[in-house]
C-alpha cells in the first residue's frame, strides 16, 4: 500500500494524522489544529495555490513517478494554442482568454436544469451528530457559494423531537431547521436535497418534504454509498436514547432492553450502542424485479409532486453499476451520484471501508464505458456526479474529465466538513459566549491561527467576499464555519479556473476526455485514457512529417 507523505514543505501543510490520497487525514478531527491542505485553505484560500515564502524560494514537483490505479496517476494536460467553450461576451483575444473568464459552472437535471456556481456538492449530511452539529455552517456556506448539499439519511427517525403518528409524521423539527437554515440564503444556485433510505420511507419523509415545502427541495433515492455496504450507522452512549432509537425500528446493536445489556451498561461494561439502518431490496433477487420496483418508486414519487428526483448508489459490484446508471437513465433521473470507495463521514465500520467495494477510479471508469454504450443505443444518459476521496481542485478536473459528458459535478464528503469544523473552533475561541452554540472545541486560538490573524477579518481570505453579498447587517447571523467554507470553495474555484485556462477550455461543459492521460499502463487499461506520451502522437507526427 502506497503511503502519503505527512507535511508538504512546499505549502506549509501538515497532517496531523495519517493521509489519504486525497490529502486529508484517514481520521479528520472536528477539534484538530491543524494544518492539512484544506484546513489551511478554509483561512486564506487561493493563496494556498501557490508555494510559501514567495521571492526566497523556489520550488519543484515531487510528483512526477506515477504507481498504480488511481486519479493520482491521471495527469492533467495543457496546450499551446487555440480556446475551447468561450462565452459569447468573449473573444478569443488574449485580453478575454485569461483564467479569471473561464467560467466554472455548471448545470444538471433532465428537463428543468439545477444550476451550481461551482461544479461541487456537498455529500450526504444525515443523522451523524457531526452533521448536526456543523448544519448552520455547512448549509449556509453552501447557500451562499450557490451549490447543493444533501440532508442524509434518518434525520427524522433520530429526532427525539419528532412525532410519527400512525405512520405519518406530525413534526419534524430537525429536518425543518436543516431544510429553512438553507433556503433562507439560497439565491438560485444550488439545492438542497432530502434523502430517503428503507426506514425514511416507512416514516413517510417524502410525503411531508412534498406537503410541506413543495418544490423547493429535491428528494434522493438512496441505493448505498462508497464507505460502507451496510446501511447507515450511529453510535449513542445513552442507553434511553438507544431503548428510543429501537422503539422507533432501528436496529439497534447491543440490544439495550436484553437484561446482561443493561447490566453491563450499568456496570461500564458497555459504553455505546450502534444504531443501523436496514439493507435495500432484499426481498428482491433480479435485476428485472429491482427495476420494477425502481420504477414504482420514482412514479409515486412524480405523483406526489417532486420535480426533482436523484439516485445515489455506492461502489456495489459493476451489475449495480449497471443497474443504477440505466433505471436512473430510463427513469429520467435528474442526477446520479456514483460514490466510490473513498471514506465516510459517520460511522463506517474501518475494516470494511477499507476493504470493500471498487475503488472510485475503476468504478468512474466503468461509468462511463457504461452510460457510452447507451448513449450509443440512443438514450439520453442520466446527468451523474461522481464521489469517492475528492477534496483539490484538480481532483475535480480530473473526475469532471473522466466522465465526460456524463459528469457535471463532483460531490465531496470530508472536504467540505473540515471549513465548518475550524470555522466554528475560531468563532468559539475568539467569541466564548458562541462556544456552546456553534461547538467550538477551543479556548483560545491555536498559533497555526494566531500567526494568519486575531480576528476574523484578518484570518479569513473570504470574509470580505462575504460581507459583500449578505451586507454588514448580515454578517452577524453567519458562522465563522461558514465564511470557511466560501473560502475554500473561492480557492477551489480559482484552482479549477486556472487548470481550465491551461486546459484552454473556458466552461466546465467543454471540459473532455482528452485533457487528461493515463501516467502507467495499468491505469490506461483500467481507464482507456491514453498513455501520456501517446495522446495526441498523431498531430506530432503530422507536424515532424509535413
Amino acid at each position: 500500500m502506497i503511503s502519503w507523505p505527512k507535511s508538504n514543505d512546499v505549502l506549509g501543510t501538515v497532517n496531523r494524522g495519517n493521509p489519504a490520497e486525497s490529502g486529508l487525514c484517514t481520521l479528520c478531527r472536528a477539534d484538530c489544529q491543524g494544518k492539512c491542505e484544506t484546513w489551511l485553505s478554509s483561512l486564506i484560500g487561493r493563496k494556498m495555490l501557490y508555494p510559501r515564502d514567495f521571492g526566497t524560494v523556489t520550488a519543484g514537483s515531487g510528483n512526477t513517478m506515477h504507481l498504480g490505479v488511481s486519479y493520482n496517476s491521471l495527469r492533467i494536460l495543457g496546450y499551446n494554442y487555440g480556446a475551447t467553450g468561450l462565452k459569447e461576451n468573449l473573444t478569443n483575444s488574449a485580453d478575454d482568454c485569461i483564467f479569471p473568464n473561464v467560467d466554472v459552472s455548471t448545470e444538471f437535471g433532465n428537463k428543468e436544469k439545477i444550476k451550481a456556481r461551482v461544479p461541487i456538492m456537498t455529500g450526504a449530511l444525515g443523522s451523524t451528530f457531526i452533521a448536526a452539529k456543523y448544519w448552520d455552517s455547512l448549509a449556509i456556506g453552501a447557500a451562499l457559494v450557490g451549490i447543493p448539499i444533501v440532508i442524509g439519511e434518518n434525520v427524522v427517525g433520530v429526532d427525539k423531537n419528532s412525532v410519527i403518528e400512525n405512520g405519518k409524521i406530525k413534526v419534524a423539527p430537525e429536518l425543518d431547521r436543516r431544510i429553512e437554515t438553507y433556503l433562507r440564503y439560497y439565491d438560485g444556485y444550488g439545492a438542497i436535497f432530502v434523502q430517503l433510505n428503507v426506514e425514511d420511507t416507512r416514516n413517510k419523509v417524502a410525503e411531508y418534504v412534498i406537503e410541506k415545502y413543495g418544490d423547493k427541495v429535491v428528494i434522493e433515492l438512496k441505493w448505498g454509498q462508497g464507505a460502507k455496504c451496510i446501511g447507515g450507522e450511529i453510535q449513542v452512549k445513552d442507553i434511553e436514547y438507544a431503548t428510543f432509537l429501537k422503539k422507533r425500528g432501528y436496529v439497534v446493536d447491543p440490544d439495550p432492553e436484553r437484561p446482561e445489556v443493561i447490566e453491563a451498561y450499568k456496570n461500564g461494561a458497555v459504553k455505546s450502542f450502534a444504531r443501523h439502518s436496514r439493507l435495500g431490496y432484499t426481498d428482491l433477487s433480479s435485476p428485472e424485479e429491482v427495476r420494477e420496483q425502481f420504477m414504482k418508486t420514482v412514479e409515486y414519487l412524480r405523483k406526489l409532486g417532486y420535480k426533482w428526483i436523484t439516485l445515489k448508489t455506492g461502489s456495489y459490484s459493476v451489475d449495480g453499476l449497471a443497474m443504477a446508471i440505466k433505471y436512473a437513465t430510463e427513469a429520467k433521473l435528474d442526477l446520479l451520484t456514483i460514490d466510490g470507495s473513498g471514506g465516510g463521514t459517520g460511522m463506517s465500520p474501518w475494516n470494511m471501508m477499507e476493504t470493500w467495494g471498487i475503488p472510485s477510479i475503476l468504478l468512474h471508469s466503468k461509468a462511463y464505458e457504461y452510460a457510452t454504450i447507451l448513449k450509443e443505443k440512443g438514450y439520453k444518459v442520466v446527468d451523474m456526479a461522481f464521489a469517492g476521496g475528492f477534496a483539490r481542485e484538480d481532483h475535480i478536473f480530473k473526475a469532471l474529465a473522466l466522465g465526460a459528458p456524463f459528469a457535471k459535478v463532483v460531490c465531496m464528503g470530508r472536504a467540505l466538513m473540515i471549513p465548518a469544523f475550524v470555522g466554528s473552533n475560531i468563532e468559539g475561541a475568539l467569541h466564548p459566549e458562541r462556544k456552546e452554540k456553534v461547538n467550538g472545541n477551543w479556548d483560545t486560538l491555536p498559533s497555526t491561527v494566531s500567526q494568519i490573524g486575531l480576528k476574523a477579518e484578518e484570518i479569513f481570505a473570504g470574509y470580505h467576499e462575504v460581507k459583500k453579498k449578505v451586507g454588514e447587517d448580515e454578517m452577524k447571523n453567519i458562522p465563522y464555519g461558514a465564511i470557511a467554507f466560501w473560502t475554500l470553495a473561492d480557492k477551489l474555484s480559482a484552482g479549477l479556473q486556472q487548470l481550465m485556462a491551461g486546459a484552454r477550455k473556458f466552461t466546465v461543459g467543454a471540459i473532455s476526455r482528452d485533457d487528461i492521460a493515463s501516467c502507467n499502463r495499468e491505469t490506461e487499461k483500467e481507464t482507456k485514457i491514453p498513455f501520456i506520451t501517446e495522446v495526441r502522437e498523431e498531430i506530432a507526427m503530422k507536424i515532424l512529417n509535413s
